[in-house]
């Protein structure tokens, strides 16, 4: 049985500065991972499982007005990812993240959206350090 990583699980490799330069093979399989996530209604549904740590697709359908069917595709895509897993309980199908890295890279990605929007105004704050 495969354990859930934590979020101390994302630090524990060395700094991105001290890695090899990414091979052919790494950079299309991190290219893979972002081309899963490059997509508004994914990246909806990981926020709102970050927020309530696990959701069923009716209520994660409600949430983002879409059809549940709808939804289990894109939840579907994410499990191909191995970023979320499920559990069924009767009729419903429980969604939950369990790579918590993902939780830092939105962090990062809302930071960096956020920073840009600053810099474009004129402020200069930075939440990314």
């Amino acid at each position: 049985m495969k354990r859930e990583r934590t979020e101390d699980d994302c630090c524990t490799k060395p700094a991105l500065k001290e890695r090899p330069l990414l091979t052919p093979i790494q950079a299309g399989g991190l290219a893979a991972v972002f081309k899963v996530l490059a997509n508004d209604t994914r990246l909806r549904l990981l926020h709102a499982l970050v927020r309530a740590d696990e959701l069923c697709v009716t209520d994660l359908a409600a949430s983002l007005g879409m059809k549940p069917q709808a939804v289990s595709n894109q939840l579907q895509r994410l499990s191909d990812l191995g970023i979320l897993a499920s559990r069924r309980d009767g009729n419903s199908i429980y969604y939950r993240l369990v790579d918590l890295c993902v939780r830092s890279l939105l962090d990062q990605g809302l930071c960096l959206m956020e920073e840009v929007s600053d810099r474009d105004r004129g402020r200069g704050r930075s939440c990314c350090d």
